[in-house]
């Protein structure tokens, strides 16, 4: 969509996903957080993305500078089946906008971890590893 920011969509949102009799989680991630945005001053924005069962991928919404260059990675995603542990685990260019389509998959397996894993994780890295919501 022709908006400032840009605005794209892809497969179902909560609206849609809850009429289907689907049950999903939803994901966000502000632009706000992502180096390159904050940068190039376009940090208005976020990625946010409805999963199902084992992480599949059920729709995503971008709002933010070039989304409608940067929402493929889903649509391509949904098409063939690729679920958010799959785009977690992939590396994607730094410091680019499209990093942001990582972040709520990061969110994603942030979630599963269990309370004992993320107590023993924080103690690792020195900070506390927050539950995904």
């Amino acid at each position: 969509t022709y908006t400032d920011p840009e605005c794209a969509h892809v497969g179902h949102n909560e609206t849609t996903a809850r009429a289907a009799g689907l049950d999903a989680d939803v994901y966000r991630f502000a632009l706000a957080e992502l180096d390159r945005p904050v940068v190039d001053d376009r940090a208005d924005g976020f990625v946010k993305v409805l999963a199902g069962g084992k992480g599949r991928i059920l729709g995503a919404t971008i709002v933010g500078a070039g989304a409608g260059d940067w929402i493929h990675e889903y649509v391509s995603a949904m098409r063939h089946g690729i679920t958010l542990p799959r785009i977690s685990g992939t590396i994607h260019a730094y410091p680019t906008y499209a990093e942001a389509n990582r972040r709520p998959a990061d969110l994603y397996m942030k979630s599963k971890l269990t309370p004992t894993a993320r107590k023993i994780l924080g103690r690792r890295w020195g900070n506390p590893v927050p539950a995904a919501r």
